[in-house]
C-alpha cells in the first residue's frame, strides 16, 4: 500500500493544481495567461513541474485590499453571532409556526369529531332501520 502513496501524492498535488487555476480569476493570475497554466499544469503534472510552478509563481496569494470578503456591503455589515435562544426574531418566528401548528391542529380535531359525528349517525341509522 505505501507503494502507492507517492504516486497518490502526485496525483493530489496535480488535481488540486488544476482546480486552484481553474477557480481562480483571470485578474489574480500571475505572468502568464490562465489558459497557458492549465495547459503547463495538464502537460508537466505527472513530474510535478506544472503544478509546483502554479502554486510557486502562478497565482497572487495575497488577500483582497480592504476585508476578507468581496463585496463592499458585507465589510461595513459585520454581524455578531447570537444563540437562538438569544434571538428575539428566532423566537418570534418559532411562536408564529407554533400558532400554525395549533391551528392545523384544532382543524384536523374538528374534523375528526366531525367524522365521529357522521359515523355515529350512520350506525343509529342502520339500527333504526334493523330494528323496523
Amino acid at each position: 500500500m505505501l507503494r502507492y502513496l507517492p504516486f497518490l501524492l502526485v496525483l493530489g498535488l496535480w488535481i488540486y493544481a488544476f482546480i486552484d487555476c481553474l477557480n481562480t480569476p483571470e485578474e489574480e493570475v500571475k505572468g502568464l495567461p490562465k489558459v497557458v497554466w492549465v495547459i503547463i499544469i495538464l502537460l508537466f503534472g505527472e513530474v510535478l513541474v506544472g503544478p509546483v510552478a502554479w502554486l510557486v509563481a502562478g497565482r497572487n496569494r495575497r488577500g483582497p485590499a480592504g476585508g476578507s470578503t468581496p463585496a463592499e456591503w458585507h465589510r461595513n455589515h459585520r454581524t455578531t453571532f447570537v444563540a437562538p435562544d438569544d434571538n428575539p426574531e428566532f423566537l418570534k418566528s418559532l411562536k408564529a409556526e407554533n400558532r400554525k401548528d395549533e391551528a392545523l391542529l384544532k382543524d384536523w380535531e374538528e374534523d375528526l369529531r366531525r367524522r365521529e359525528e357522521e359515523l355515529r349517525r350512520r350506525e343509529d341509522q342502520s339500527r333504526s332501520d334493523e330494528d323496523s
